[in-house]
This record gives C-alpha cells, structure tokens and sequence, in this order.
C-alpha cells in the first residue's frame, strides 16, 4: 500500500519539477559557551541559541522580547506532524486553530493577532529557514509547508514591525533539519491512521571533504492520502524539499527548493452549533452541492548566502515563485496564476564606542507579487442558462478578470549596545511601503475598476536586557507593528464592487512587553511575559450577505490585548536510564474593543472575536533507554465568535497518548523506531477552529473523534 502511495506521489513531483528544519528541545538548557559575544565573561551554562533571521546565532538570554526554540520530537517524541499545530506545541500565546479541512490551512495566532484568518495566515511573519513563506501584503499560504523536514521552529511572540516588516504581530521561523554527518544516509517513514495515510522518504549526505566547511546535501519526497476526519474532506498531496550547502571562498551558500502538487482537496466547511453537538464528522450541504474544493501547484527556489560571524558580517537571500490555484467557492470559481520574488540583504558590525561594546546592523528587504485572478460563475449541480451554458461545466461565465500587484520594500537600523551593570539596550526603526496595483481587464461591464494605492508605516522598537545572574535575564521593550489588508481583503467589498476598497486601513499597534526568563537550580527552565497591546483601525472581517464563504473586511476603532504568558519545563533523572520531562506552557489574556461602531451599534467594551479568554497545554514524557511514554493535555475556554459577543464555542479538553520507541539498532547501521498512539483519548467534542462573524450561524469547525494511529520509522545512518 505504501509503496503505490510514494511511488504515485514521487511521480507528481517530477512533473511539478520539485527543486531542493537532531532535535532541540523547547528553551533545552544546552552546552557550557561563552556569555553573549558582545560582553565577555566566565564560561557559564547558557540557554539555547537562536537563528531567526535578524539574530543569527543569539542566546535567548540576550534579546529583548518574548522568544521561543521548539522541537516538538524533544518534547513529546513521535508526533505525527500531520499538522503545523504539531510542532508549535508548548509556545505560550501562540495559538493554533486546526481547521481539519484540506483545503484550509491552520489558523495561527499570537497573542491574537491572526485570529481573523479566513484561509491562510494573517497578521504572522512565517518563514522557512529565513527565507519568507509569507507575501508582501501579509498572507501566508501555508498547504505546502513539507512539515517532515522540519527540526524546530524559533518564535517570537509579539509585534516586531521594527524588523520584520508588514504583518508581524509575531514571527514564526521553521528551520529545516541538517543533513546527516556520513557520506549517505537515509530514512522512511509512513503514519496511518483516522482515515489518512502518509509516506516520507528523506536522504541526505555530508561528503568527506577537507574544508572547515564540507558540503552537505539533503533531498525529501512526502505523500499523504485521507479521506478525511469528516465527510467530504478528500485529500491527495504530495509534496517535495531539498537542500544543497556549501563554502565558497568564505562565503556560505545555501540552495533550497520546495514544490507542492495538491490536485485534490474537498471542503466540508463550517457547522452550526447544532450540527456540531450532534456529528462533527457533518459537512455543509451546500459546499458539497457546490463543489467547492482546492487544487494547487506551488514551487520555490531560493539562494541564501552569509559570510562572516553573527557580529560581523554579510548575509543575502534571494528567491522566486510560483502558484496555480483552482478554487470553486460556493459563490464562485477562484482561479490564481501567481508568480512572487524576493531578496533581502543584512550587515551587522561591532566595534567599541566610548570604551562600550556596540552592535550595528541594518537590512534591506524587497517582495513581489503577481496575481493574473479570474472568477467565474459556479455551475456545479446547475441546469443550463446564460449564466451556465456548457453541460456539465464546473466554471461559467467569467465575472471577474483582473491582475493584482503587490510590491514592498523595507529597510531597518538596529543599534546595540552593552553598558555597565549586565544591561544591554538596544532600539531599531524601520521603514515599509507596500503598494497594491489592480489592472482590470474585465471591461464588458463598461467600467474600468483599475486602481493603485500605497500604504507606508515607520515603526520604531526599544529594548532593555539585564542579565540579572548568569542564566537568568529580565528584559522590557516597547515595540510597534503594522498590518496592510492582503490584496484579498483590500479588492472584496460588501457591495459587490470591483476594485481597491480606498475606505480599509492598515492596523497599527503599540506593544508594552515585560519577562523574565532564565535556569531554576539545573534543569527546570521557567519563563513568564506579560503585554498590551494597543491597536488602532483593527481589521475585521464579515461575511457578504446572501454570498456564503465571501469575506470582506472593515476597521474597528481601537482595541486592547493584555495578557500574561507562562513557560515552564522540567528534566529528571528517575533512576537507572529512566528520565521524565515535564511542563506546562499557559497563557491568559483580556482582548477588548475599545472604540468600534457598525451603523448606529456600538460593540466598544466587547470581547475581540477569536481567541480565548485563556489556553493552556502540559506534557509529561518517560523515558527509559530507547523507549518513550507521553501524554499531553491541551485545553482553551470558550471563544467568542461575533463581533456583538452574541455566541461563543464552548470551552474544551484534549487528552493525546503515544507509545513508541525512539530508535532500536537491528543491524549494519539499520535502526527502526515503531510507535502507537491515541488523538483525543477522551472523544471530546469541541469547535478546534471557529469562523469568525460568519453568516448562516457556521462559525464552528470541528475537531477529529477519538484517532487511534501507528507509525514506524525506519532509518540508516
């Protein structure tokens, strides 16, 4: 069986022409280094380092804001990565609404700032091993995201526009696995389970070579087939990632490549309250009777290249791609020729200034993309007519015939510095300009609704790091961010006029952020954050009466978020090769309307749609030799879903169980790794994702049953 499922699935890949993130634990303590390079001291124990791209190569310790490493096979080994929530367990304040739904991805959000996501991300910086996933104007398709090479993930939790840009009120940067030390080595794994099967086959190699830095090559196929954990929820995919790296005279380079061939995605939609109380297995008739569903083709190829240390030196990306979208809607059939670039370029250098050591850097960056969109009529189960002419045709007659050009650039300036007393202050500015230009080519109606528009923001940060004891830091920062509307939401109006809507703003934000972080004794790592987060022009979404599944969006007044965000982790020895890590990572918050009217209502003092009150996740993993028990617990209180705070999802409790083993040697380098586990052990049944101010009463997407799936890894180094 898994031999058809990879080899059909290698087959889509070569004609999708597919080109080219050892775990680390969440916040692990790692080995005895230096104290951060810009003040020396003792050698001390220090907390993990990071990569995200404006701090290569940075302890935790060190940064003024809110950051998370995570590695969610160190934590509770084993996990199926069937979705991207899998790996972004155990970040407080970052929340992760699986949609089960093929042709939806997963809403993330952090600290509730892209909880408004209709399909997406949206108001999150994500990117693949510095390079980003996400768009100009803010939207991040994530379907093609090979998850199967993923080692961890490094988060920011909080608004960082100083140096990210459009869209960060957080940032999420998955970094890509290393390739294996020996010459060649390879590694299969398959899943089934719930009615989905997966297989992956990874190879990678690091050939003998002289050189301080050897190259290293990594290459990896993945098919998934599932009938889906409600009915109408068909999927097929398969998806591709690889990696050449190498030295050049000094120089660094990476090349990296992904492709993503989806030809089949079914959409079973959102429930009523109603219908998820009584089977969450349920779909939305009307999606069925209309087809809707996703097909999609996506490559990318990008180039990075870094030359010299963290402190001083260059780093450049480059990168171009593509995306083929069908997509029949119940109101309409989307179809998406997409073509996106884009290149950035850093230096940092340190130097001494008045006898204090200062870090310098500054960066350039640059996006694009082309969208060639069209809609046409939705003929699925309609009879014949002028507005269906052909028989049996999905698509009717064109509506909409337009091309949508987005550009950013941005540049930033970050000066560091570190004064008496263990204090480090840092502050950096930045400017963004994201222009949006429609061409409308659908001109029959007699109106030419082509337009352009340029939306600019300068956002400043200040940061202040006290390194209280060696692994201990205490930090406080006053950030910004702000967020364009995606080239989506600015040309989706709710009278049903073509063109940029002049009247939708950017939302911008003010952030107050407070932690403390560090090493309690020798091996319990706790960390506890608290922010607010003011917001002005809060962007919205509603749906367009009598159009099911079409969005458009408008400004709220101002909004508040404060909350507090908790991180605590614990290792032990238990006895003779037996071990157990342990934690729990929690987050309570207040997001409240300030300033919002629709007509002659007022929702100020309402609770912003989205995102519950308080969330919360804890594990628990024994190990003993090569075997391994976990359980984890998630569990959120109630969301509001409406605007006017009308209904809510009710509150909720997973419990997930997994046995397994982590590798057993069979023999000549050949090691296989089984494992058993149970997805929502207790069958609750619970919204995991919610529609917000959805119209018909559809606000709630269900969560899978109780899931029994089983797993083996078979590799050889």
């Amino acid at each position: 069986m898994f031999t058809n499922l990879f080899l059909s699935g290698a087959a889509r890949v070569a004609a999708a022409a597919m080109l080219f993130m050892g775990s680390a634990p969440a916040l692990l303590i790692a080995q005895q280094t230096t104290r951060d390079s810009m003040r020396a001291t003792p050698t001390t124990i220090e907390a993990a380092r990071v990569e995200i791209a404006r701090d290569r190569d940075r302890s935790v310790l060190s940064l003024p804001f809110a950051v998370s490493r995570v590695s969610a096979d160190s934590l509770r080994p084993a996990v199926r990565r069937a979705a991207v929530g899998d790996l972004l367990f155990a970040v407080p304040g970052v929340q992760v609404q699986p949609r089960n739904n093929p042709t939806q991805d997963a809403r993330i959000a952090v600290r509730g700032f892209g909880a408004r996501a209709a399909f997406g991300v949206r108001g999150v910086k994500v990117l693949r091993d510095g390079i980003p996933i996400s768009l100009p104007d803010g939207q991040t398709p994530m379907d093609w995201l090979d998850l199967e090479t993923i080692e961890r993930v490094e988060a920011i939790r909080g608004t960082a526009s100083a140096l990210y840009g459009n869209a960060a009120g957080g940032v999420l940067d998955f970094r890509s696995e290393a390739a294996a030390a020996s010459a060649f080595a390879g590694r299969t794994r398959v899943w089934d389970g719930g009615g989905a099967r997966r297989a992956n086959v990874l190879l990678s190699g690091t050939p003998s070579s002289r050189g301080a830095t050897p190259p290293s090559w990594l290459a990896s196929v993945t098919r998934t087939i599932s009938d889906g954990p409600r009915i109408y929820a068909r999927q097929e995919a398969t998806s591709g990632f690889a990696r050449v790296e190498g030295a050049l005279g000094g120089t660094t380079v990476r090349v990296i490549g992904s492709a993503f061939d989806m030809p089949v995605a079914e959409n079973p939609g959102a429930l009523t309250l109603a219908e998820l109380e009584r089977d969450v297995r349920l779909p939305d008739s009307l999606n069925i009777t209309r087809g809707a569903s996703k097909a999609v083709q996506h490559a990318q190829l990008g180039v990075v290249a870094e030359r010299g240390s963290a402190d001083d030196g260059l780093a450049a990306a480059a990168w171009i791609g593509t995306r083929d979208l069908d997509n029949p809607l119940p109101f309409a059939v989307v179809a998406v020729d997409r073509r996106n670039a884009g290149a950035w370029v850093r230096g940092t250098t340190s130097h001494r200034l008045a006898g204090l050591p200062v870090r310098v850097s500054a960066g350039l960056d640059l996006q694009s993309v082309n969208d060639d969109r069209r809609n046409f009529a939705n003929c699925v189960g309609q009879a014949t007519s002028a507005t269906c002419p052909t028989a049996g045709a999905a698509r009717g007659v064109l509506r909409l015939d337009q091309t949508e050009v987005v550009q950013s650039e941005g540049a930033f300036v970050r000066y560091e510095v570190a004064v008496p007393r263990r204090l480090d202050l840092s502050a950096a500015l930045r400017w963004d300009q994201v222009r949006f230009r429609l061409t409308d080519r659908f001109l029959s109606d007699t109106r030419d609704d082509s337009g352009e528009q340029a939306q600019t923001a300068l956002n400043p940060m200040i940061g202040l790091v006290w390194r209280a004891r060696p692994t201990w830091s205490i930090y406080a920062t006053v950030n910004t961010a702000f967020e364009t509307p995606t080239v989506t939401e600015l040309t989706t109006q709710a009278d049903g006029t073509a063109g940029l809507n002049g009247a939708l703003s950017p939302q911008r934000t003010r952030t107050a952020e407070a932690g403390v972080r560090g090493l309690l004794g020798t091996s319990t790592w706790i960390e506890l954050a608290a922010f607010d987060a003011r917001s002005r022009d809060e962007l919205v979404p509603f749906d367009v009466p009598n159009q099911p599944g079409r969005r458009a969006f408008r400004n709220a007044g101002r909004t508040t978020r404060r909350g507090v965000e908790l991180l605590v982790r614990s290792q032990r020895t238990l006895g003779a090769q037996l071990t157990a890590d342990v934690g729990v990572a929690a987050s309570a918050g207040r997001f409240r309307f300030d300033e919002y009217t629709v007509g002659t209502t007022s929702f100020a003092g309402n609770i912003v749609p989205g995102s519950p009150a308080r969330q919360g996740q804890a594990w628990a993993t024994v190990r003993r030799a090569a075997w391994f028990a976990t359980v984890d617990v998630s569990a959120a209180s109630q969301i509001v879903v409406d605007d006017a705070g009308t209904t809510s999802a009710p509150g909720w409790r997973a419990v997930n169980l997994r046995v397994g083993s982590e590798g057993i040697a069979v023999r000549d380098g050949w090691r296989v790794a089984p494992v058993l586990g149970v997805e929502n052990v207790l069958d609750a049944r619970y919204a995991s994702a919610v529609l917000v101010n959805a119209t018909r009463g559809r606000f709630f997407e269900p969560a899978p049953p109780r899931t029994a799936f089983a797993g083996l890894r078979v590799e050889r180094q």
